[in-house]
Formats: structure tokens, sequence, C-alpha cells
């Protein structure tokens, strides 16, 4: 039977965790923090701030998918959904979030980041990549199939 179980690794601590696959999802938590493994309850952007920066993407288990965005920004809210999507589509395996730059400039400037909206791709605690710009959800996607 064990060869039937599925992979899922916790958004919060990186563990890998051994799931039946007919087992419902949405009531599994993780065998190490208890954190749930469900994309309905983590696979949402997270909220980034100047001040949790380094603790949820440099310091993340998991890939992370990084969008600098401002609420005015219109190319910014096209964006966003493709951002959401992406996160409930590689649940367990990607980390994505959200830096609002008019919020947080501290991080945007020492991120180098002039143009909104501004994709960072993040392993290990590195940037491997950007996309500055509103781009396709395919584009995106081939970006991050580098890191995964």
């Amino acid at each position: 039977m064990d060869d039937k179980r599925t992979t899922v690794i916790c958004p919060a601590c990186g563990t890998a965790n051994r799931i039946d696959p007919t087992r419902d999802l949405s009531q599994a938590k993780c065998g190490k923090c208890g954190a749930p493994l469900a994309p309905s309850s983590s696979s949402a952007p997270l909220e980034v701030t100047d001040a949790d920066f380094p603790e949820k993407v440099l310091g993340s288990p998991l890939p992370v998918l990084l969008d600098l965005w401002a609420p005015w920004c219109g190319p910014c809210r096209t964006v966003g959904p493709i951002i959401e999507k992406l996160g409930e589509k590689y649940h367990g395996r990607l980390r994505t979030a959200k830096l609002n730059v008019d919020d947080n400039p501290y991080t945007a400037r020492e991120l180098r980041v002039s143009s909104i909206p501004t994709l960072l791709f993040y392993k290990g605690g590195n940037e491997v990549n950007r996309l500055v710009g509103a781009h396709p959800a395919s584009t995106i996607e081939q970006y991050l199939k580098m890191i995964l």
C-alpha cells in the first residue's frame, strides 16, 4: 500500500508527509509541525513585510515566488490571480508571497525593484531569477519549473 501514497511537502516546515491519495486532504496535518497540508488553507500568497521578509522568503524551506506589487497598479492586479493559481497548483512544492512596495519600501529598495509588477524566484534563500512586468501564466510557470 505504501507505493500508492503521495508525498506532500509541508508549506510551513518543509517536512515530507506521505498521504494516502484517497484520504481527504482538507483534514491532513503535517506530522512534524502540525500545520495544515490542504491547499485551501495555505496556498494563498503570504503577505510579506520589511520586518518578516528574511524569515518568510529567505528562510523558507520551499522555493518562493515573490510578487512585488502595489494596489494602484493595473498590471499587478492582472498578475495576482495567476500567482494564486500557481500557488494552488504547486502546493507543497512552492511558497507564493506578495510584498506591497508602497507599504514596504525598504525591502523593495534593497531588492533593486524599480518597476512593478516584479516577480522574484528564490531557492535556498537566494534569488535565482526575476521577471519584470505582466507576463502570461505560461511564461511564469516556465520560470517556476527552473526552481522546482
